[in-house]
């Protein structure tokens, strides 16, 4: 279309007498094609419609050829190229705000959902904890109070005593994760800590008092817990542990000794071994399997307890090692927590 109203203009030219719609015909018909092409076509449309229309006119039209109205034509040519590239580089740059705008709204949703996505897994991974443990030692200790119920009452009735040990504890902790669904300003959110290392001598009493034997053995102590006295040595160790790595701790041992409680069965005999090496805490946990080659009472298939362990020690940049003990029917859970270098344990 340009070309087509360019070559009329400069034909119209030829006679002397320029038609001055003929040629605003043209410059609006270059304004429209810049406007709506890239630049660099838009560009070269706009040099070859630019020279031809003001050469014509200035060769054919009326002398001179430097006269004002043919300077006057190459002045409306070059504005309205101009015009028409200015409004082609303003919409582009709408069109790019728009696209950046819809692209950050659906990052947020993207963010927001993967956020709450977490949560709800870390949720679930503590709700897990704290069934999955105390559940089975109410279970322990139910079967143990029905069997001797008649035969034996006082150990019935001391079996019975656990249970509702484990389920107040139980409750307890099922109170205080549930209180980190709490907006911020309610009412009766939780004030004590999570559990951590410092509570690990409860937790394997709980399982002692349950049948199972446990052997804890702690090494490399950091040096602000010597002297220590009569203090717990798994406190110890986790004295100047940041409260993630804490609280990962206890719940990476706290599922591997439920799993050996639930799997090896009752007799069954569970190793801890806790070693504060530089920059990290080395966590493990053997058993040697059934003690009478009778596995435990799996229940339903499908846990979540290797799964949660994983996630937990991954989320801190930690390694996790499961799987069967050779040469016997046990099994190990061997879990690398990094300590950062001077780490103080916050609460």
């Amino acid at each position: 279309m340009t070309s087509v109203l360019t070559a009329v203009g400069a034909a119209d030219a030829g006679d002397g007498v320029p038609r001055i719609q003929v040629a605003l015909s043209a410059i609006v018909a270059l304004y429209t094609v810049v406007s709506r092409t890239e630049r660099a076509a838009a560009l070269r449309i706009a040099a070859v419609t630019i020279t031809a229309l003001t050469g014509a006119v200035m060769l054919l039209g009326p002398p001179p050829w430097y006269a004002q109205e043919n300077v006057g034509m190459l002045a409306w040519a070059g504005m309205a190229a101009a015009a028409g590239d200015a409004v082609r580089s303003r919409r582009a740059y709408i069109a790019a705000i728009e696209e950046r705008a819809l692209r950050a709204e659906c990052s947020r949703e993207e963010e927001a959902r993967r956020r709450v996505a977490e949560e709800r897994l870390r949720i679930a991974r503590e709700l897990h904890d704290v069934v999955a443990h105390h559940i089975a030692l109410v279970n322990v200790q139910a079967g143990v109070a029905s069997h001797v119920m008649d035969s034996r009452p006082d150990q019935a009735k001391q079996a019975l005593a656990h249970v509702r040990e484990a389920s107040r504890s139980a409750l307890d902790e099922l109170r205080a994760t549930v209180g980190l669904l709490r907006q911020y300003g309610d009412p009766e959110a939780p004030t004590e800590p999570a559990p951590g290392m410092g509570a690990f001598d409860q937790l394997v009493d709980g399982f002692t008092r349950a049948g199972l034997r446990v052997a804890v053995t702690v090494t490399g102590a950091p040096a602000d817990a010597s002297g220590a006295g009569d203090e717990d040595p798994a406190a110890s160790v986790a004295g100047a542990l940041p409260a993630a790595v804490d609280l990962t701790a206890y719940r990476v041992l706290q599922e591997a000794l439920t799993n050996v409680h639930k799997h090896a069965g009752p007799g069954a005999r569970a190793e801890v071994v806790i070693l504060r090496a530089p920059g990290s805490l080395v966590l493990t946990v053997l058993d040697d399997g059934p003690e009478d080659g009778v596995p435990g009472d799996d229940g339903p298939a499908g846990g979540h307890g290797l799964v949660g362990m994983r996630e937990r020690v991954t989320a801190l940049g930690g390694t996790i090692e499961t799987g069967p003990r050779q040469g016997t029917a046990g099994f190990r859970v061997r879990v690398r927590l990094p300590v950062p270098a001077g780490a103080r344990r916050l609460r």
